[in-house]
């Protein structure tokens, strides 16, 4: 039975699956949207929440999720006006896969700890159907999440450095390899491979680190950002143009905004 606080959840989100529902009937923009061109939008949302997240943000998170929420039922609206799957199948669905997969809490298994936990995910979900241990990565995953998922799952099988000095290891390998490509002239393509090689070992590094190389990279750029708008700053102030400044009066105020 459903506790009070339950059935006004329940209320508000049949609340508002009936108006995404009808405004996909009476509004023009929303009837021409495609699971297609909703694309970018869903991509847009999920990189909003990230970013309210990295903001530790509460208000834009609760904003966030809600627009998130949004296109999961506006994508399951499509759908069932076409009768390709429904709402209930899509929850439905998630609920087998949650038990399915949490047997630790669902069943009798019993783990030591979380990492147990995820090796078991990956077993789990090898079981169901999927022919490589590295399937279920998407494709359209930032490149270097991606690789980070990649190793990760590789790792879960066994297929991975047993302490993190090796790894480091590589990296200075995998250096040395690119500066030989540099320096002896050999086909652009084949330079982009070993910077490649360069950036998945720095990433597979940063696993032993236990850190994330996207979160990572996301907090630099942000960083430089920041540094980078202080030197256009001071050329507004002194009424100079940024070109105009020598890398030398740049340099001086970017470490002043260390």
């Amino acid at each position: 039975m459903l506790n009070p606080e339950s059935k006004a959840v329940e209320k508000e989100f049949i609340e508002f699956v009936n108006i995404v529902k009808r405004l996909r009937n009476e509004c023009p923009w929303d009837k021409e949207q495609t699971h297609a061109s909703l694309r970018r939008c869903l991509l847009e949302e999920s990189y909003e929440v990230l970013e309210a997240i990295d903001n530790n943000n509460l208000d834009e998170l609760k904003k966030e999720l809600g627009d998130l929420l949004l296109q999961v039922v506006f994508h399951t609206s499509i759908a069932e006006e076409k009768n390709e799957f429904s709402l209930s199948e899509v929850i439905n669905m998630e609920i087998e896969k949650l038990v399915a997969r949490h047997p630790h809490v669902y069943d009798n298994l019993i783990v030591s700890g979380s990492e147990e936990v995820k090796t078991n995910w990956e077993k789990l979900k090898a079981k169901e159907g999927r022919e490589s241990i590295l399937d279920g990565v998407p494709k359209e995953l930032p490149a270097l999440f991606k690789a980070y998922r990649i190793q990760e799952k590789a790792s879960k099988v066994g297929f991975d450095w047993k302490d993190e000095k090796p790894v480091y290891n590589k990296i200075l390998e995998e250096i040395e390899e690119l500066k030989k490509n540099m320096n002896s002239g050999v086909a652009h393509s084949e330079i982009e491979d070993e910077f490649g090689d360069v950036l998945f070992s720095i990433v597979n590094y940063s696993r032993f680190l236990k850190v994330n190389p996207e979160d990572a990279l996301r907090k630099t750029i942000e960083k430089f950002i920041t540094r980078f708008n202080k030197i256009e700053d001071h050329a507004k102030s002194i009424n100079k143009k940024l070109e105009d400044m020598t890398l030398g009066e740049m340099g001086e105020i970017w470490n002043a905004s260390k």
